[in-house]
């Protein structure tokens, strides 16, 4: 079959789209969490039909089109082939699918009280921001950084002037009345083990490269990380800093569940989702992007989206409101996520310049990251308590802020037990509180008394 020649090819125009962040700033001072599933499918039969079960959930959701790794990386022919071969892949091509059939898609669902927003990860997002305009879809994410060094090996000035143009592209919906939304993936860096304020200031920055080429409709990502009460600390910082720094009052919050090593029991999985509900209602967040039960096997269904959507919405309903953390004072967060934005934009008032300068210079350095362009020098560890520390900061402008490193350097296994530390945790956790379902109890690779 052509990739254009899909049954839901018919002439399609939707519902002009909402502003995505108004739209979920409404919700939040309803006291309702917004809730987001990262679900995407080839097939754009099966793709409306997770976006009407999205719709259809008990909960506050918005709708997720997540994109396949051929697109992100420009590989449309290998797309081509895979839809003639009837070879299923990991995400809707946009691209490559005629415009009339993503219209139909969302048509009858995308409306003024269900928004959808595209989800990519691409360094090279030209003909993916083109077929966004093209369907009037005016959500989506990424960054310059957060979505080249983690992702390959793009080279970071190429992908910073991508995403120049394409911001400010995407910010001309503005001109036909449809206001255009971007969410920085910068508070997801490698998705662990970067300390929380390497996560709330690359976010910070992110948010101001894209207000500086035109956007005014943002929302900045924070992930969920090892300890709760670390990750209260880093989204005050992040929201306090939104609101000293972005020239907009139309921003919001998104938590996203744990992005490294997931749980492997199923009531591991919700036991770190209930928590990570609970870090967004805590910290006065107003959306939440959910993992399932199948994330460390497979592709989750639609089925196990809307119940991860649907377990999340009920622990935000009944979660006890807590006091936010004190900004009265500077939280240690706020303190690192400070200096190295401030170390950042000093080196040129052009954003995307000062992100090349930055790392060049190691003032930005993600631990762990084999990026060419990466220094590599930054290292992180995760200690006793559970907290994520720098164990080094290489040339990062955090002298006098962090204390001496680690007192033993970080090694091949130590790195591999803290990459596994929350999934370890959490299953044990399953074990001790409610027994395994489906598992036998030996399967599981339980933590030592060393993480428990």
């Amino acid at each position: 079959m052509r990739p254009g020649a899909h049954p839901l090819r018919r002439t399609a125009e939707g519902a002009r789209p909402v502003d995505f962040g108004a739209f979920v700033r409404a919700r939040s001072r309803t006291g309702v969490l917004v809730v987001q599933p990262r679900m995407g499918f080839s097939d754009p039969v099966t793709m409306r039909a997770g976006l009407a079960a999205t719709r259809a959930a008990d909960a506050a959701t918005v709708g997720t089109i997540t994109l396949d790794s051929y697109t992100r990386v420009g590989e449309l022919a290998s797309v081509e082939n895979a839809l003639e071969a009837g070879t299923g892949l990991n995400g809707y091509p946009i691209v490559t699918y005629d415009r009339a059939v993503t219209g139909q898609v969302l048509a009858g669902i995308r409306d003024d009280a269900f928004p959808v927003q595209v989800r990519h990860g691409s360094a090279v997002p030209g003909d993916i921001f083109a077929a966004l305009r093209g369907t009037w879809i005016n959500a989506t994410e990424g960054g310059p950084v957060s979505y080249c060094l983690p992702y390959g090996r793009t080279p970071l000035d190429e992908s910073v002037r991508n995403w120049v143009r394409c911001t400010e592209d995407f910010a001309r919906l503005r001109e036909s009345g449809v206001e255009p939304h971007l969410e920085t993936f910068g508070g997801c860096m490698l998705g662990q083990l970067c300390p929380p304020s390497q996560l709330v200031a690359m976010s910070v920055l992110e948010a101001l490269f894209f207000c500086q080429h035109g956007i005014r409709s943002v929302s900045l990502s924070y992930a969920q990380q090892t300890h709760p009460g670390q990750d209260r600390e880093a989204v005050a910082a992040l929201r306090r800093l939104c609101g000293e720094l972005l020239p907009t009052t139309n921003w919001h919050v998104v938590i996203y569940a744990y992005m490294g090593v997931y749980p492997t029991t199923d009531e591991g999985a919700y036991l770190l989702l209930d928590e990570a509900a609970r870090l967004a209602v805590a910290s006065g967040s107003e959306r939440l992007i959910v993992k399932t039960v199948a994330e460390s096997r497979r592709i989750p269904t639609v089925a196990e989206n809307v119940a991860a959507l649907e377990a999340a919405a009920r622990t935000a309903r009944t979660a006890a409101p807590e006091r936010p953390p004190s900004t009265e004072s500077d939280s240690q967060t706020y303190a690192e996520a400070r200096a190295l934005i401030e170390g950042v934009l000093e080196l040129s008032p052009d954003i995307g310049h000062a992100f090349e300068l930055a790392f060049r210079q190691g003032a930005l350095d993600i631990p762990y990251c084999l990026h060419p362009d990466n220094h590599g020098r930054a290292r992180s560890y995760i200690d006793g308590d559970g907290r994520l520390r720098w164990a080094g900061i290489g040339r990062l402008p955090l002298a006098g802020l962090v204390g001496p490193a680690r007192s033993r350097d970080v090694t091949s296994s130590g790195l591999i037990a803290d990459l596994s530390y929350v999934q370890r945790a959490f299953d044990r956790r399953a074990v001790e509180s409610h027994g395994i379902r489906g598992r036998d109890r030996a399967e599981i690779a339980l933590p030592d008394s060393g993480f428990s």
